[in-house]
């Protein structure tokens, strides 16, 4: 059995923020799937429990805020006895270019929270992750302000595009593992634009 994890905050006022990635690309499985209607609150979480071709699959979407994402991971993993490589993350990266994809085994936060809470919980940052890029902005701007703000309409076309990517490397985990899909996608995307 796997797990996958898109991380965001609830709540209609976060819906389509550059932090609510997760929640995006975990909506879009839940459309290639054909299995919205099937979401139940379990865990401190929405969930789905489905088949994926020949794979038993959870996907989640934490309920708690992104501080708090860990509890809801780890309550997961604990009462399915989904073991830490079986684990997949999707989540936003700030230091990444818009649009950009970066899939790891393991690793830090890379400062985000929503990760730091996966870590704290698990005890451990064996866990792989993929990382949706959607850029710093400008400087001057309170990195908060522009991790809940939602995409302009000049990134919306950008970030799709990564979405629908992101889902096509979950589904790549499912099937052939995070060596495959860091293959797969982190070479690719070092050839797209900045």
């Amino acid at each position: 059995m796997k797990l996958i994890v898109g991380l965001g905050n609830p709540g209609s006022e976060y819906r389509d923020t550059r932090h609510n990635v997760g929640f995006m690309v975990a909506d879009a499985l839940v459309d290639r799937w054909r299995v919205s209607d099937q979401w139940r609150e379990k865990f401190d979480a929405l969930l789905i429990k489905t088949m994926v071709g020949e794979e038993s699959v959870i996907l989640a979407k934490p309920l708690t805020f992104m501080n708090l994402s860990g509890q809801a991971v780890q309550a997961l993993a604990g009462f399915y006895k989904i073991e830490l490589p079986d684990i997949f993350v999707v989540t936003d990266d700030v230091a990444l270019p818009l649009g950009r994809l970066r899939a790891r085994r393991e690793g830090g936060a890379g400062g985000h929270n929503g990760l730091k809470s996966i870590i704290q919980s698990l005890g451990t940052q064996a866990f792989s992750r993929m990382r949706v890029g959607v850029g710093r902005g400008d400087d001057r701007r309170d990195l908060a302000d522009h991790v809940l703000g939602r995409f302009g309409a000049d990134e919306r076309e950008t970030v799709s595009a990564a979405g629908l990517r992101a889902a096509d490397a979950t589904e790549m985990f499912l099937s052939e593992g995070i060596e495959r899909v860091m293959n797969a996608f982190n070479a690719a995307d070092e050839n797209l634009a900045p």
